[in-house]
């Protein structure tokens, strides 16, 4: 990933308020809150087990694990605040005007892997960083299923669509694209799921797409909007709390629909066999994986995101006219689902 840099120079509209730390702490430890007691009156039958931590360098974080629920046979939702004197290379690399400064970083994650193959695991993730002049919100959210529903992957991305929608009309159509390109298995030429959004190094100024590849779907639409006018931190952290507070009218409709489908060995074994891609992404691509790591974050909290069992087999191949079919032939590919309508006569 190569560096960016914006033209504009910092002014007093831009620069975080005095407590923006604390207040975006709050939010990401309530953000926590709500989500887990949500997900336990679903599950019904576990609860969450906290482990705090400190890191020596600076900070520390709350991880909350479920297990062996009624619905998620594992899942995991934690939040992290950390700082430091040494910047990790992987923000170094993006920004390198941080570099000589003290640094902050605090965020929300959660992966959830449910039990019944009907029900999609789901990845959530919002942080926000500062180190001296450099500041950014980033995060997002992705669904990635077993079975295909379009239905639920249009419900996912037209309750994210809105959230985005009552910010800034161009923020969905970017980050969409964006999430497409972040979860992609480039060594498997397939994406990890039907997406979501996906957005980083958001500080109000330039362009919407920070990204890599800026002749990639993502960078292309970035580039034909142009340069946005300015955007307040207050502007941005509103946005984040919406999106993040919107999660759960995305997914819990979804796995309530789900959760009560028979299944039997051959419904289990594909989802055990695609959760590999999921243990694939992170650990060769995520990149809150490796700024964990590089931070000496705690290594139980960082790869709580991997699935508690999985398989790989060699040379799978889908049978064709299957459910698992239809997953690789159009499911793996980015759609249009925001705009998804129900066919005529379906339900």
């Amino acid at each position: 990933m190569t560096a960016f840099s914006t033209s504009q120079v910092t002014t007093p509209q831009n620069i975080p308020p005095a407590d923006s730390k604390a207040r975006v702490s709050q939010f990401m430890k309530k953000l926590q809150d709500d989500i887990c007691e949500a997900l336990e009156q679903l599950d019904g039958s576990a609860t969450f087990r906290e482990d705090s931590w400190e890191r020596p360098e600076g900070g520390g974080g709350r991880s909350r694990v479920l297990r062996e629920g009624g619905v998620f046979e594992q899942g995991g939702v934690n939040f992290s605040e950390v700082w430091g004197d040494h910047l990790p290379p992987s923000i170094l690399t993006q920004r390198p005007e941080a570099a000589g400064h003290r640094f902050y970083a605090t965020g929300t994650s959660m992966v959830l892997h449910p039990r019944n193959p009907y029900v999609p695991t789901v990845h959530l993730n919002y942080r926000y960083f500062e180190a001296g002049p450099v500041w950014w919100f980033g995060g997002g959210a992705d669904l990635t299923p077993y079975y295909p529903f379009a239905e639920d992957a249009a419900h996912f991305h037209k309750t994210f669509k809105q959230a985005c929608d009552a910010h800034y009309s161009e923020y969905y159509p970017t980050f969409k694209r964006w999430c497409d390109e972040y979860f992609y298995l480039k060594h498997r030429q397939e994406t990890r799921g039907i997406g979501g959004i996906f957005f980083d190094y958001q500080d109000g100024q330039g362009q919407l797409y920070r990204g890599p590849d800026v002749n990639g779907p993502a960078g292309v639409y970035s580039a034909s909007i142009g340069d946005l006018k300015p955007r307040t931190w207050e502007d941005l952290f509103a946005f984040v709390q919406d999106c993040g507070y919107g999660f759960l009218s995305a997914y819990l409709p979804i796995a309530e629909r789900r959760r009560g489908i028979e299944y039997g060995d051959r419904e289990r074994n594909f989802q055990l066999y695609r959760r590999g891609r999921y243990v694939e992404f992170n650990l060769v691509y995520d990149r809150g994986t490796i700024f964990g790591l590089q931070t000496n974050g705690r290594t139980e909290s960082i790869l709580m995101s991997l699935p508690p069992l999985v398989r790989w087999e060699y040379g799978y191949q889908p049978e064709p006219n299957t459910p698992e079919a239809q997953l690789y032939e159009v499911f793996l590919k980015p759609q249009d689902w925001a705009n998804w309508v129900t066919p005529v006569g379906n339900v």
